[in-house]
Parts: structure tokens; sequence; C-alpha cells
């Protein structure tokens, strides 16, 4: 084949890596491993555009090279396939999501496929086959029957829990659990009976059941995660969300938090998504303060870690949500009160936390003791104040904390300084809150800030009206959706308390159901069931009992929490991964994926990975060795015009005539942003008799770079570019448009440089006019020599640092320097094909097989450059004449000073500049540059 047929060579290359198995992997003890991962994609409906397969193309060059480099690569791909969109899609249709996911799937793989990319595909995995979710479910079971000792660090068995109760009950037991765990006895415990034993347990699991406030989101019928809910409304559909309390299941993250934090230390991931994770989980060092209610048998208790500055709380304010509001409300207050926290409860905690500049609140009536002076001090509820952190009360200290100045500022509250000096005025900008030293505060006067905490704690503590405590922001998370398209909760009920199915029984399978909604009295769509329900084998009865299954099913991070371990062994039935294979995989070694998933899926990966590390059941504590977080390629939108009130369509040049909003059409419809009128009018029924008017014969639209989305018309279908151009095209192009990590916009005006450079690479190789194969045996050049051994150089640093669109300028280079050249060495084109092959497949094992090549060149190795080829032995001198370079001349870098001098003297262009003078002096800085001084 003479002629570069992209079409039929990319086809060919595909078809031969799946017959061959090419990317099939096993372990192999006798090579280095290296586990490249992207995060596996939820299949959508709409197919990949050309942003997604960012992060793919950098994980496949990554991978290939490492292949060529004697590596053993695990490169799998999967799909993260239980979701909220297929199951809306059911609700909506009818359809069952298994097969609208399935559809989905094909048409993501026929996508993938014929990118070239270097999958494992017989490792394939799907979150939503039972095969899978068995082992999803598996982990579940053992976190409810686990429990974290505070003493060990560490997750433990529920059996050593219940024999430290036996031995000596919970008031020795350091441990994780709910605040309002009782404290008892070993006779205690073993005279509770079996229902109050569970009770008790179900307080220090690491999956348990409590009554938490939640965001309800009626049109979805499921809880939201905090990180769905943006602005009050979910994430997907943009439906209303309210905050409602609801008995869910949670999982015990909070356990783990100090060694979340701690982690981050280990690991090679970029220092944003660290920070994002550490002001997620929120460590702060502080104490706990009880505040006395007025004629009220009820005490306030605050986490603060300013309580220096206990002097100058002038109100206390409580969260919307907490569950002594009615006790606190006075009859006065009691409508005000109703509504205001009707209002505040359908705000998200995330809008709460980060919307600073609305300031509401409602006075309760109520009154406490400042326990420092014995003053009388106003309880508010306020909504910047959230139920999870700390203890849902705060202490607020209008002349030390913005939010709470705002809040006094507004109601008009007192404000009592309590430190002074420069920085110490909170209405200036330049305010620091922990400047100056301590005024109107009694014992603490004159102290600095830090020494006034240390004292205030020390009284505190004396006094018995309050601690020293640690607090973390973070929450429990969530671990229920009340909806259908999810794993099955591998729980049974008797007596109203919750029980795990039998192992043997896994997996438990999502049953047949009549709709995807919930029923008429409000339970998830799994209560429309027949006979969900479970007969344990335990059973003592001579009949079958059976009792009642959840109802909730898993969350959507639930599959992806883990799935990373199960690529290292998909078809093992006896265990989720087996050990000899976890132990040779152990860590990724690189994770590419987007930044969005900061505080949910890496934080929950990291937290059941170490969970499992607890058991044994894995060998590190930390999953993701090294992650990169790839940037988005936006789109590129463009934008037609139209008149406001009129069925008019003015050109981009005459919008600034005219009162004019902007449109956005579809880029399909756009060649180098001028419209075809005629094909806009057929898209757009509301279009078709509109008046256009343009501009010197043309109609030309604005445009705008923006995320890539089909409500923007600006989708790129990768299988569009393909068809054009070619994959190779497409694999490299994306590298070309920047840094991997960078946001960038998508245009295609850049791809044809691209596949003018694959052509001019082919024509190294073959005369297309005269179908002539050019490549000999010829030995090559020095001067060939020293672009193939700096390009191998440039490529092997670059990759090694993920700079792979420097090594896409770097190929351009030296193919065009080889061009130059007429260089058709096999010595110098065979290495030049390897170290492409990671970035232009498909080409590189065409022109490899040409070269009489039998195997892949998948099985070839990476060349190694050699330093004597780098070397340079000239060098291109600047001639400065007076201070200003006037011309150039090349000369070996050993030449004496003096040789120099005199061609210099004697070159024509030098002469010129000289005008016939003597020149006074002649400075030769050898390597660098010649001054003539005239």
């Amino acid at each position: 084949m003479s002629e570069y047929n992209f079409r039929e060579i990319e086809k060919k290359w595909q078809d031969y890596w799946e017959r061959e198995k090419t990317f099939q992997t096993k372990e192999d003890f006798s090579k280095p491993k290296f586990y490249a991962l992207d995060m596996f994609p939820y299949p959508s409906g709409a197919g990949l555009h050309v942003g997604h397969p960012l992060g793919y193309i950098a994980s496949d060059i990554v991978s290939r090279y490492k292949r060529l480099k004697g590596y053993n690569v695990l490169h799998p791909m999967g799909f993260d396939s239980f979701g909220l969109p297929a199951e809306q899609y059911a609700v909506q249709t009818g359809q069952h999501p298994a097969i609208t996911t399935e559809e989905n799937i094909k048409r993501y793989k026929e996508q993938l496929r014929k990118i070239g990319f270097s999958f494992d595909w017989s490792r394939e995995i799907w979150t939503s086959k039972p095969e899978y979710y068995k082992w999803t479910q598996w982990i579940f079971i053992q976190l409810f029957h686990s429990w974290y000792n505070c003493e060990t660090d560490r997750a433990e068995p529920i059996d050593t829990l219940i024999k430290k109760f036996e031995f000596s009950g919970n008031t020795l037991v350091k441990a994780a659990c709910d605040e309002d765990t009782p404290t008892f006895t070993k006779d205690e415990w073993k005279n509770f009976s079996g229902q109050q034993k569970q009770k008790i347990l179900l307080k220090y699991r690491l999956t348990y059941l409590a009554d938490t406030m939640v965001n309800w989101c009626p049109a979805l019928g499921t809880v939201l995660a905090n990180e769905e809910v943006i602005n009050g409304l979910s994430e997907r559909g943009g439906y209303p969300v309210e905050r409602k309390k609801m008995s869910q299941w949670m999982m015990r993250i909070t356990a783990y938090a100090e060694r979340l934090l701690k982690g981050l230390d280990t690991i090679d991931w970029p220092e944003a998504m660290k920070e994002m994770q550490r002001n997620w989980i929120g460590k702060s060092y502080g104490a706990e303060l009880n505040f006395k209610v007025v004629d009220k048998n009820i005490t306030l208790t605050v986490f603060t870690t300013r309580i220096d500055t206990t002097f100058g709380v002038t109100y206390i304010a409580i969260a919307p949500e907490h569950e002594l509001i009615p006790e606190l409300t006075t009859d006065e207050y009691k409508t005000a009160v109703s509504q205001y926290v009707e209002q505040a409860k359908n705000r998200s905690e995330r809008d709460r936390m980060s919307d600073v500049k609305t300031v509401s609140g409602q006075f309760t009536g109520s009154y406490c003791i400042n326990p420092f002076n014995g003053e009388k001090i106003p309880i508010w509820i306020a909504d910047y104040v959230l139920a999870g952190y700390g203890t849902g009360v705060v202490m607020a200290v209008p002349s030390s904390d913005t939010r709470d100045y705002k809040f006094a500022t507004h109601y008009n509250l007192p404000i009592i300084p309590v430190q002074e000096g420069p920085h110490t005025d909170i209405s200036k900008d330049d305010f620091d809150p922990k400047a100056g030293t301590m005024i109107n505060s009694g014992f603490l006067n004159g102290l600095t800030v830090n020494e006034a905490i240390s004292k205030a704690i020390e009284y505190a503590e004396k006094k018995g009206i309050g601690k020293a405590r640690i607090q973390y922001k973070m929450r429990d998370a969530i671990f229920a959706r009340q909806r259908y398209w999810g794993e099955p909760i591998p729980i049974y009920y008797k007596d109203g308390l919750p029980y795990t199915i039998d192992e043997n029984d896994l997996p438990l399978i999502l049953p047949q159901i009549d709709e995807y909604k919930p029923t008429e009295t409000g339970e998830p769509p799994l209560g429309r069931a027949k006979d969900w329900k479970y007969s344990p084998s335990d059973n003592t009865q001579n009949t079958a009992v059976y009792y009642p299954l959840e109802l909730n099913t898993m969350p959507g991070w639930a599959g992806s929490s883990w799935y990373f371990l199960r690529y290292m062994d998909p078809h093992n039935h006896q265990r989720f991964v087996g050990k000899e294979a976890e132990q040779y995989w152990g860590q990724v070694d690189l994770y590419i994926g987007g930044s969005e998933h900061a505080t949910g899926h890496l934080l929950y990966s990291r937290f059941w990975n170490k969970f499992l590390y607890d058991l044994g059941y894995v060998t590190h504590d930390e999953p993701f060795r090294k992650l990169v977080n790839q940037g988005m390629i936006q789109g590129r939108s463009n934008l037609a015009y139209r008149v406001i009130g009129e069925n008019k369509y003015v050109s981009e040049e005459l919008k600034n005539d005219f009162p004019t909003t902007p449109i956005h059409v579809d880029i399909a419809l756009v060649k180098d942003d001028y419209l075809d009128v005629e094909k806009f009018k057929k898209s757009r029924p509301d279009a078709a008799n509109a008046e256009f008017v343009l501009y010197n014969g043309k109609f030309k639209c604005g445009w705008e770079i923006e995320k890539m989305s089909k409500s923007k018309f600006n989708v790129v279908n990768p299988d569009d570019i393909c068809e054009q151009y070619g994959a190779d095209t497409l694999r490299m192009y994306e590298m070309f448009l920047g840094p991997l990590q960078d946001f960038k916009p998508w245009n295609t005006h850049g791809i044809e440089g691209v596949h003018k450079f694959l052509r001019k690479l082919w024509r190294l190789f073959y005369d297309e006019d005269k179908g002539k194969f050019l490549v000999t045996d010829k030995q090559p050049t020095l001067e060939e020599l020293k672009i193939l051994h700096k390009t191998i150089k440039k490529i092997e640093e670059d990759i090694e640092r993920l700079s792979f669109n420097t090594s896409v300028s770097s190929f351009m280079i030296c193919v065009n320097e080889l061009s130059s050249l007429k260089c058709n060495s096999r010595h110098i084109l065979e290495p030049l094909l390897i170290i492409l092959s990671p970035y232009a497949p498909h080409i590189a094992e065409e022109l490899w097989s040409a070269l009489g090549h039998k195997e892949s060149i998948c099985n070839a190795s990476f060349p190694t450059w050699d330093e004597k080829y780098l070397a340079e032995s000239n060098y291109e001198y600047p001639i400065s004449v007076n201070g200003k370079v006037r011309t150039k001349i090349n000369f070996a870098l050993d030449m004496p000073a003096a040789d120099i001098e005199k061609q210099v003297l004697a070159n024509e262009a030098v002469q010129k500049w000289l005008e016939g003078k003597q020149p006074k002096k002649v400075i030769v800085v050898q390597g660098k540059i010649v001054n003539v001084v005239v």
C-alpha cells in the first residue's frame, strides 16, 4: 500500500489487535508492573464528544510507552453503569434501565475502538452486572460487621467489640460511634435483650441507620449528596431540592478523617486536589463550651476554634434543623420561627456555606448565659449555621468573625471588641482575626490570641463548662438512594432492626417491577417488587420465615469506590480480588480523571480502600499513587444574532446596529464562522420564515468558548474526526492542543496541520506518485543520527513528565528535518516509528509491517538515545557590531578564538558594518557570541 489510506489502515490494525488479543494482560512476575487507569465513564445516551477521550489518549500513550519499556501494563476499561439518567428514561418510557444502559455501552465501545485504545477488554466490568455488584454488597456487609477502634486506629470485626462489652462494658472503649451512645457495664450488657444489643451495636457499626437531614428531590424521588445539589436545585435536571429528616443508611467515613488527611502527604496528587480534600475534611482545633438556657433545663454546647473571644459573644446562633428549636421558641415567635425554618431548610448546606452575601435569621425569644461573664444573650436561628458541623450551635462574636459581624449589623445586635492593635478593626479591609492582644476579656486581657486560647481552655476545663476538642467539618456519608437502578442493599429487617443477608446468598439481584417510580404510598420503587423478602438460613423455625428486604438502593458512588481492585482479578468467583493478583498490581500507578470528583469518588475510594486494608484484604493503604487531572476541551460555539422582538437575524458585523440577542447555532451548519442560512432555516421551524440580513453577501456568526454540550450545539463527535482525518490525527491533535492539565478550546482549524504531518511521515517511506517503497539499509549520516537521538531523548522525557503537547511539536520538527535530508534509512526510520507508536499507533503499525516485521510494534523495545550524538560540534555565533547583532556565522566549537576573529573580520556582512574602519577590538566569548567594537 503506497497511499496513506488511513481509514483502511486504522480498521485493519484495530481488527488485528482484537483478533490477536494484543493488549490482554496476565500477571508476569518476571516483569515490573505498571497500572494505568482512567476514571471509567457513565455511559450516557449522548455518547462521546471530542473532550471525553483527552485523558484516555494520555493514559494510552503512557501505557503503550511503558510496554515498549518492558513493563507488564494493566490498562483496563469498564463502565460505571448505575445512574439516574437511565432510571429517569425508564420512568418516562417504561424501558428497563438495563436495556438503555446496554445500548449506550455498545455505542461507547464502538467509539472507543475507533480511536485505537490499548484497553484490555477481557477485564471489562459494569457496575450494574450482578457478578460485579455481588462484591459491592459483600463489602457493605463487611462494613456493617466492623467498628473503628480508636486505640489501634483501624477497623476491626464487630466481634472484638462485643468481647470488650462482655469483659468490661463500654466505659473504657475508645471507638468512633454515635454521640448519643449510652454507657453501660458488662453486667448491664449481659442483661440487655437481643434487640437492645443490636441497637447499641448499630451506634458503632461502620455502616448504620440514622435519622438525618438530607437533600430530598421530589421530582427525582431520591436523596442527593451535597455535591449533587447546586443553588438549591439538583445537578441533574435542575429540579428543586428540599432539606428533610429521613432514616438513612450512613457510612462512618468520619472515623477515617485523620487518616484521610495524613494519607494526602504520601501520594503524588495535584496540590489543588489535596487542598480540596483537606478543606472538605476540615480539621479544626478548638473547644466545646456550654451555654445554659435561661428558665429552661437546656444546655447548648458550641464548638469553637476561638474560645478566647467568649467575652465578645453577643448572641447564640443555631441551625434551622436543630432539634431543640420547638423548645427554645417562645409563643410570641412561633409563627415567625416556623416560616423561617421552612424557608431555610430548602437551601442545601453547600449553598448556605458558599453564600456569604445573604443575611437571614430569626430570634427564638429565648436567652442563654455566657459562661465566662454571666451576661444574658439572645438565641437566634441563622442559616449560616450547619447542623452537621460541630454541634449545630455557634457562639457569635461580631467583632472577630465576618459572618457574625454582618449578621449583628443587619439585626442591630451589640458588637463588643475583644482585640486591640493594628489590623483588629473588623470593618476594615486589612482585618486579621488573630491580630493584636485581648481587651474587654477579664482574665484574658493583655494576652495574645494563642496565649488566650490556651488559658481559656484551661479555665473552661477547670470550671467544668467546656473542654478541648478536635473537630472535623466532614460528615458521615449518606449511603442510600430512593430509586430502582442501583445496587440492592443486602439488608433485611426483623422486629424493625437491620440484619445482613448471608454471604452465600449474594448477589441480591434487583427484582423486576412494573414501574420505576415510587409507590403510591411514597415508598421507593423496590416497594413495587413482589415477594421482596428474605428467609435467613439460620432460621430455627420448622417452616421458612420471610422478612422484608431493604427498599433503598446504594448511591452512585458505591460501585466506583472499589472498581480499580476488581480490574486486577475480574473473573475471580471466590474473592473480590485474589491475594496474588492484588499483591502484584498493588496501587494504581497513574490515575487520570476530572477534578470534579475530589470530594466524591476520590474521597470515598480512599475510605473504602483503607477499610479493606485494615481487614487485611489489600496491601496498600492508598489506592492511587499518582493522580493527574486532565483539563477540559471546551467547545467553540457559534452565535447568530436575532433582533429582539422580530423574526430577523443580522450578520455579526451588523449586530451593534440593532437590539439583538445571541442564539446558539449548530456548528455543523457553520464553516469558517459563516452560516449556511438555508440549512439553518430547515433545522429550526422558528427560523423557517425569518429574514436574514447579510453583509457582503454572507452571514457571519459570532463565536464563544464555553463548555461543550448538546444545549450549546457545539458538540464535536470524535467519529466525524476519525472519518475525516483518522484516529491517529485525532489522538495527536488532542495532545497538541496544549498541556494535559489545561483547559483549551477545540478548533478544527489546526487539525489540518497534524494530518499533513502524518502524510509527510508516510512520504519518508513511500513515493505515493510512483507507488515506490523508499526505505533502504543505507547507513545513516551523522546529521540524521543527531536528529533521531535528540528526538528519542525528548519524547522519553516528555512522556515521563506527561508533556505530550511538546512531543507532538518534536515529532513535527524531526520529520521536517529528515524530509529535508531525504532520509530513507531503515536505521533512522525504524526507531522513529517505535517512539511515535504510542501517539499514532495505526500508521506506526502499518509502516512497521512494511519494513518486514511480522509481530506488532507493541512488542518492540523503546530505543535508547546515545549521548555522543547529542553533543554539538558546531555553534552558530551571533556577530555583534557596536552592541547590535548584524549576522550569524557557524564555527566549530573547538576553533581557536584567533581563527574565529580572522573569519569574522573577513565576512562580507561584517565588513559592510565596519564601513572601512579598523575595529578597536574583537571580543570572542567561546560558544556564546562575538562582539566587534569599532
